[in-house]
């Protein structure tokens, strides 16, 4: 905490210097400008809006970069991405993402941060969401002037390995036709060490694990966004976006076993693993916007496919007597070799129409809804170089349709009451079978989903907003699959064809002061859940997706405020969060250590900018948050300090910007958590790679100007459906 203070004061002095020498030089001018712009952090009653368009602090980052930034957003040791320590969705330009967990981070950074315009936290989604808890939309710049322009990114960065990035971003635009490209390589070394205890109730076994990962990946992609505007009303278009990723990893694990407290044994677990991912998404849309009328008919046909084909080798040796180094283990055989052999195909299909029309005087109506197929075909051939009596070909096979239909409808009353109303209907329909054990199972459900959201103006000054949602998070088609797999951390992975969806009520209610003021209390509750658990079995640790029933309460206060200063030349936007889970009844019912019952921690972040330090074309920017990632039924035992500090140079009349940008370098991130499950407990402790240094120039060519988005006023406002 020292060193976040000294590093908070550092940069206090070198801002406080700037406004000196800025203070300075203003006495010569005659007249001064102000120039209004839009806070870094904006906080509306159903969402919070990072925008970042014009920052400094998208040199040198990538989109992922960006995310984990962003306020109320915290990434897991699985590359999770959570708002407010809850799963979310994530969209890009409104539409639903088809990556999640590592996929989704992979891919993220391969889009240039210098593409954003803002990221929307969306806390209280409107009913035009689908069934699931927060959304993250992230929203790309639209650029819309005459001729070609663009830019051209290349990355360095420095951590435990060098890794290289390139990017570039190509726009043309002529009279009514708009063409957008970016390209993009991403050749990185990703290490993460691991270390692990497993404490079992029943017979008092332990196993602590220590492991070392190498991850190498090559990861180029593409997207593509056509849209021709046939008249001053009707528009059409096409996007195209294709990802690839060439991935290989090994990783070392030794694995000490103790039957209470006694030494048994030492095993030694080498894993490696190469996947070859493709994935290619289409969207063509149709679009009828009647500015005048306010009415917009949104139709969009989409085509997702993506195939993953890869292999996992896995060598086990074990021994009563640890050797004295890594080339000890090379005199002792191994007692199991394995390779496991995988060909993923996943398809999706879907039909979206949204149509948003004003209805009665200050009203508007969104009706819309959506039909969504998916074909997600897992095999998996199992080969025991040893023994081969034991192999086994695993077919996994996913199928569904989701059908859903929604409306919204808003209106404000006496000009300071803002009130949206909306209800959701899913009905989902699913097979499932796995040709091993003969397994299977067919279901459908439907829900409905309502939602409501209410603001009321005071003055302009203050204002009080209150949100319900009822969502429904659906398990992932892979969190059904039981093939069981090696993890990189010694123990193995399996999933659970018998998961439920996990249903949930959220209550928030948010004060608003002078518009720069915010104190958001929130509150969740759910009694069905599925978590991580965890179980022996044949002397192997299995984790799995697990059903859990029983009450869980979360309770939440936000604080946060952005102001700026010095001419808007600095603006600094912080905010604090309390949270508190009450497990108690979860615990019970499931028989479960009671030292996770109340979980009560502090989180919080400041993203600081400086514009034109010395009046010399510098911009300065940092980010520092400290969080304690407790979630479902793992809890922190410490807190967790990350900064990211970042300079960049502008020259603007060869419009060449140079950055460089410090991540981490007084603290190095790691998490270390405790996981309750009716087995046991599991210790685990990951130290990441995200720190070092990185070096960014970036070349830009053409007008930079960007479109404004062509959203209704309805949309652009916190009662808006988008």
């Amino acid at each position: 905490m020292k060193q976040a203070l000294s590093l908070l004061g550092l940069l206090s002095f070198a801002i406080t210097f700037a406004q000196t020498q800025d203070t300075l030089k203003s006495k010569e001018i005659e007249a001064v400008t102000v120039i209004a712009k839009k806070p870094t952090v904006q906080s509306k009653a159903d969402r919070t809006v990072f925008n970042v368009e014009n920052s400094s602090i998208l040199a040198g980052n990538t989109t992922w970069d960006i995310v984990r930034m962003t306020p109320l957003v915290s990434i897991d040791n699985n590359d999770n991405v959570k708002a407010e320590g809850e799963s979310v969705t994530v969209y890009i330009n409104d539409r639903k993402s088809v990556f999640t967990g590592k996929e989704l981070k992979e891919y993220l950074k391969t889009i240039p941060a210098d593409n954003l315009m803002k990221i929307e936290v969306i806390t209280s989604p409107s009913s035009r969401y689908e069934a699931t808890g927060a959304v993250i939309n992230i929203v790309l710049k639209k650029r819309d002037d005459e001729g070609m322009k663009g830019s051209i990114s290349l990355t360095n960065t420095q951590n435990t390995k060098n890794n290289q990035y390139g990017s570039l971003n190509l726009n043309y635009h002529k009279k009514n036709f708009t063409q957008t490209f970016t390209g993009s390589y991403n050749d990185n070394v990703f290490i993460t060490k691991n270390s692990s205890e497993f404490s079992y109730y029943a017979n008092k076994n332990r196993e602590l694990i220590d492991s070392k990962s190498t991850y190498i990946n090559k990861n180029p992609s593409f997207s593509s966004s056509s849209e021709y505007e046939l008249n001053d009303k009707n528009n059409i278009g096409l996007v195209m976006e294709y990802f690839r990723g060439d991935n290989n990893s090994g990783t070392d694990s030794f694995i000490r076993s103790y039957d209470d407290n006694n030494f048994k044994k030492i095993d030694y677990q080498k894993l490696s693993g190469s996947n070859l991912n493709n994935t290619l998404g289409t969207n063509f849309f149709y679009k009828y916007y009647d500015k005048e009328k306010n009415k917009i008919l949104d139709v969009n046909l989409g085509v997702n496919y993506e195939t993953s084909e890869g292999s996992t080798g896995r060598t086990l040796k074990s021994t009563t007597s640890s050797p004295a180094n890594i080339d000890g283990w090379n005199n002792i055989s191994a007692t199991e070799q394995t390779l496991i052999n995988s060909d993923t195909q996943n398809r999706n299909y879907y039909v979206k129409v949204d149509f948003t029309t004003p209805l009665g005087k200050g009203g508007t109506l969104e009706v819309g809804g959506k039909a969504d197929f998916n074909n997600n075909v897992i095999p998996n051939a199992y080969l025991d170089l040893m023994d081969g009596t034991k192999n086994v070909n695993s077919d996994f096979h996913y199928t569904d349709n989701i059908n859903s239909l929604y409306f919204n409808y808003s209106k404000t009353f006496f000009e300071k009451l803002e009130t949206r109303v909306g209800l959701r209907y899913e009905h989902i329909d699913f097979k499932i079978r796995e040709n091993v054990g003969n397994q299977g199972r067919k279901d459908s459900y439907g829900t409905f989903l309502p939602n409501l959201l209410i603001k009321y103006s005071f003055s302009t000054n203050y204002d009080l907003s209150l949100t319900y949602n009822h969502n429904l998070w659906r398990p992932w088609f892979s969190e059904f699959n039981p093939f069981e797999m090696p993890s990189n951390n010694g123990i193995y992975y399996r999933g659970n064809m018998e998961l439920l969806p996990n249903p949930s009520d959220r209550v928030v209610l948010k004060f608003g002061l002078f518009k720069k003021y915010f104190i958001s209390a929130r509150y969740m509750f759910t009694d069905q859940d599925y978590w991580t658990n965890y179980k022996e079995e044949d002397g192997k640790t299995i984790s799995f997706p697990d059903n859990f029933k029983g009450k869980v309460e979360k309770f939440y206060l936000f604080a946060n405020t952005n102001q700026n200063f010095l001419k808007n030349k600095l603006n600094v936007n912080f905010g604090l969060g309390w949270y508190y889970i009450d497990n108690s009844d979860f615990n019970i019912r499931n028989r479960l250590s009671r030292d996770n019952n109340y979980i009560s921690y502090i989180g919080g972040s400041t993203n600081l900018s400086y514009t034109n330090l010395f009046n010399k074309n510098i911009n300065i920017s940092g980010w520092f948050s400290v969080d304690n990632q407790n979630y479902g039924n793992s809890v922190a035992n410490k807190y967790n300090f990350f900064h990211n500090i970042s300079v960049t140079k502008i020259f603007p009349d060869s419009q060449i910007e140079t950055s460089l940008q410090l991540m981490n370098i007084f603290k190095r991130p790691s998490v270390d958590n405790t996981t309750y499950s009716s087995t046991g407990m599991i210790r685990n402790y990951n130290k990441w790679d995200w720190y070092g240094f990185s070096l960014t120039f970036v070349k830009r060519f053409g007008n930079q100007k960007v479109k404004e988005n062509t959203k209704t006023d309805v949309e652009k406002n916190s009662g808006g459906g988008k």
